[in-house]
């Protein structure tokens, strides 16, 4: 099953369904009149309920035609985003930086940063070199804490794309600046679209292609099987010790980022799953310029 903030009502982004290739608005199936959040629908039991309502009640629905291209964030107001860092050879090669052994690089990330399919990205004044990076992400469906690798689809609802913006620059100088550097304004997008866990099998996932494109160049992609930590690694390592509420996200790191410039437009494309684009813009209200956080001692 899909699922995706695209339709626009009077209260803001609606919820629709996809089912057998066509798309309904979840507020015309009775039982989901009033779901505002996706996470209300990832649960088994939720997404068992919402596949019979929408297999009973298909033939007395209209169909609907989402906007994908400029489709709301998929993230519920207030989840948890975490990232990944350096999970993927070649963007450790691109820092110059070697892939750490124990586990991920790893942040938390703002859920301000977050825009819409479509929105534009801006190039914040405090940094001289923004990348772009296209990932896969994981969708939680369940509160979960020390999760066993062997048991991560359990917890997992499905997938989505995921662009994730970096100031490149300012990690460059100090790693221990990365949640500083990824947490800008629109500096994250998260979409279109929500495919569930059960479309795929380990070895789909596996393969499913994940590219950075910059002006229609792909400048980077690579397939999960590339990562050094796996999708099962990474929701053992981010349960641990800490619960997962359902709708948190978990960014699984990028084959390659895009430096960006205003004027550019940046993609990330997941096969089979979605696509992210944006133009790129500076704040013209405040010039751009090189601003970065004062850098002090390494303790703490």
């Amino acid at each position: 099953m899909r699922i995706a903030k695209s339709i626009t009502s009077a209260s803001g982004p609606a919820i629709a369904v996809g089912h057998e290739g066509q798309w309904f608005a979840l507020s015309d199936i009775k039982g989901h009149e009033n779901v505002t959040r996706i996470s209300e629908l990832t649960g088994d039991a939720d997404l068992r309920a919402l596949r019979e309502a929408v297999e009973r009640q298909a033939a007395e629905l209209a169909p609907v035609r989402p906007d994908f291209e400029l489709a709301a964030t998929i993230v519920d107001p207030g989840a948890d985003i975490w990232g990944a860092g350096l999970n993927y050879r070649r963007h450790s090669e691109d820092l110059e930086s070697e892939q750490p052994r124990s586990g991920p690089g790893s942040y938390l990330r703002p859920a301000n940063c977050l825009i819409a399919n479509g929105g534009h990205i801006e190039l914040p004044r405090q940094s001289g070199r923004v990348t772009a990076e296209a990932e896969l992400g994981l969708v939680i469906k369940t509160p979960c804490k020390n999760v066993d690798r062997s048991e991560w689809r359990s917890v997992v609802a499905g997938v989505t794309a995921v662009l994730d913006m970096t100031a490149e620059d300012v990690i460059r100088e100090n790693p221990r600046h990365i949640p500083w550097a990824k947490g800008f304004d629109t500096f994250c997008s998260v979409g279109p679209v929500l495919v569930t866990l059960d479309e795929f099998s380990d070895a789909d996932l596996a393969s499913l292609r994940v590219a950075t494109v910059r002006n229609g160049e792909t400048v980077a992609a690579a397939t999960p099987a590339d990562m050094k930590f796996g999708l099962d690694c990474l929701v053992e390592y981010f349960s641990a010790g800490r619960t997962l509420e359902p709708g948190t996200v978990i960014c699984t790191g990028t084959p390659g980022a895009a430096p960006l410039s205003a004027g550019d437009t940046v993609r990330a494309v997941v096969e089979h799953v979605g696509t992210l684009t944006h133009p790129v813009r500076k704040d013209e209200a405040h010039p751009q310029e090189t601003r970065r956080p004062t850098t002090h001692s390494e303790g703490g």
